[in-house]
């Protein structure tokens, strides 16, 4: 059992669903960049404002003194994607909990990683924080629980990783896959 329980990480449950209807007016994706460790309570502040966010979490273990301990942490430290308009974009600043709000020059590329970093997530696989991305194989996931995502495999050692990646970030998560899953692009 987590340390904490996993709290609320998409704001609301359809951000990328195709039905969401969210996606008109003056909204635009903004990558704020938090204060250390503020990730999960900047989400709570923006929550509460019920503005639209993204917080990819991925769910770790370690060994403590007496048993396994497991905790739900940001896949990219620093970083909350929020969809809104410049008004909540400011409110989410007055917080005191960001440390600067990036450009998205390319919001709909933006919105594509994002969408397939949730389906990663959602397929409850055992994903891990990739820093720096490698170039590898373009494929498409045929069968299994990620079926339908795209991404790059890689190997290391003797795993091949299926790596989604979020380029404005040059980062991304992997999750470990055999080779009968995949077809390449």
């Amino acid at each position: 059992m987590p340390l904490l329980p996993l709290e609320p990480f998409i704001h609301p449950d359809d951000l990328f669903s195709g039905t969401m209807t969210h996606y008109t007016g003056p909204n635009r994706w903004w990558v704020l960049h938090t204060r250390p460790r503020s990730e999960k309570a900047l989400a709570r502040q923006i929550l509460r404002q019920n503005c639209a966010f993204f917080l990819p979490l991925y769910r770790t273990q370690w060994r403590g003194r007496d048993r396994v301990r497991s905790s739900y942490m940001p896949l990219f430290p620093g970083y909350l994607f929020v969809w809104a308009d410049h008004s909540s974009r400011q409110q989410a600043l007055q917080t005191n909990l960001v440390a600067n709000c990036l450009h998205v020059g390319d919001e709909t590329q933006l919105r594509s990683d994002l969408m397939r970093m949730y389906g990663l997530i959602r397929s409850d696989s055992l994903l891990s924080p990739e820093d720096r991305l490698q170039p590898g194989t373009r494929v498409e996931i045929v069968k299994g629980p990620l079926q339908g995502l795209e991404g790059t495999v890689v190997r290391r050692g003797s795993q091949l990783r299926f790596v989604v990646a979020v380029d404005f970030m040059q980062r991304g998560a992997s999750v470990e896959i055999e080779s009968w899953m995949f077809r390449p692009l």
